[in-house]
C-alpha cells in the first residue's frame, strides 16, 4: 500500500532582530516625523506619524532581504522580482497607556511591525487584574483559523528583550495590540505594507 501525507499551506511569519545601525537609522526617520496618519488607521491611540522612507533605504533592505528570504523560506512559487514590491506606507505608533490596537489586518501583500521601545514587562502587566484566567496586559496577538475552521491566537508577551524584533507577515493576517497600564512612557512600533507593482 502506498501512501503520501499532504500538508495544507496554513500561511506563516517571520521573526526577525534588525541589526543595530539600522534601528539607528529608523530612530532618525521618527525623529523628523510631523504628519500625522491617526485618521487613516485602525488605532485606538493619541499619536501615529507618517515616516519618510529617505533614500529609499528601508525599501531597498526590503526589498534586497526581507521579501526574497520570506518566498525562499516559505517555498513560495513566486517568480516576481524583489524589485517588484514595494513599501507603501511606513509609519510609527506611540502608544500610551490604556491605548490599544483593536483586531484588524492590513492591506498589500505582506505587512510588518517593528518594536522600537517596549516600556513595560509583561511579567508585570499580566498581575494587573487579578484572578484573570487570561491575562493579556501589554501583549501583541495574531489570529487566525486552522484548516478545520477554529480560531487560534498566537500571543507575543512583550517586554524590553523585544525592542529591535520585527515581524513580517501576510498583509491580510489579523492581529491586535493590547493595552498596559501603570506605566507612563510610550511604547513606539513602526509599522508597514507593501504591495507589488
Amino acid at each position: 500500500m502506498e501512501y503520501r501525507v499532504v500538508q495544507p499551506s496554513s500561511g506563516f511569519w517571520i521573526e526577525y532582530k534588525l541589526d543595530q545601525p539600522l534601528l539607528d537609522w529608523l530612530w532618525s526617520r521618527i525623529d523628523v516625523a510631523r504628519e500625522s496618519v491617526k485618521s487613516e488607521l485602525a488605532g485606538n491611540i493619541t499619536e501615529s506619524l507618517a515616516l519618510d522612507d529617505e533614500g529609499g533605504k528601508f525599501n531597498s533592505f526590503l526589498q534586497h532581504h526581507i521579501i526574497p528570504n520570506y518566498i525562499h523560506v516559505g517555498k513560495l512559487n513566486d517568480h516576481t522580482s524583489p524589485d517588484k514590491y514595494y513599501l507603501k506606507r511606513l509609519w510609527c505608533n506611540f502608544q500610551k497607556q490604556h491605548e490599544f490596537n483593536p483586531s484588524h489586518s492590513h492591506i498589500g501583500v505582506w505587512s510588518f511591525v517593528i518594536w522600537m521601545k517596549i516600556p513595560t514587562d509583561w511579567r508585570e502587566q499580566h498581575t494587573v487584574f487579578k484572578g484573570v484566567n487570561e491575562p493579556r496586559a501589554s501583549d501583541f496577538e495574531f489570529t487566525y483559523t486552522t484548516m478545520l475552521g477554529h480560531i487560534q491566537h498566537h500571543i507575543y508577551k512583550l517586554d524590553p528583550s523585544m525592542e529591535g524584533i520585527m515581524l513580517f507577515f501576510p498583509a491580510e493576517l489579523y492581529h491586535q495590540v493590547y493595552p498596559f497600564y501603570n506605566c507612563d512612557e510610550e511604547r513606539v512600533s513602526i509599522s508597514g505594507n507593501i504591495f507589488i507593482k
